[in-house]
């Protein structure tokens, strides 16, 4: 338990130091930079599995209307 806590300290002190500078850089406060890149994240983890659901979509689609044939005959 001691090691979870010292390993979240550790990040709270040097990964949202990076959130704290462009939150300084920008002007607002880093609360909402933080919540910013999390909702971020969710978004394009959705996003990401939305388009291979729509690729896959075509895809299909695509074989079943452009099939091979292999003579004029198998119109």
């Amino acid at each position: 338990m001691q090691l979870a806590h010292t390993l979240l300290l550790y990040f709270q002190k040097h990964g949202y130091h990076v959130c704290q500078r462009i939150a300084d850089r920008i002007g607002i406060r880093a609360k909402i930079v933080r919540t910013t890149f999390m909702y971020l994240t969710f978004v394009t983890v959705g996003f990401g599995f939305a388009l291979y659901l729509f690729m896959a979509f075509w895809m299909r689609i695509k074989d079943i209307v452009y099939t091979k044939r292999t003579s004029v005959f198998d119109l």
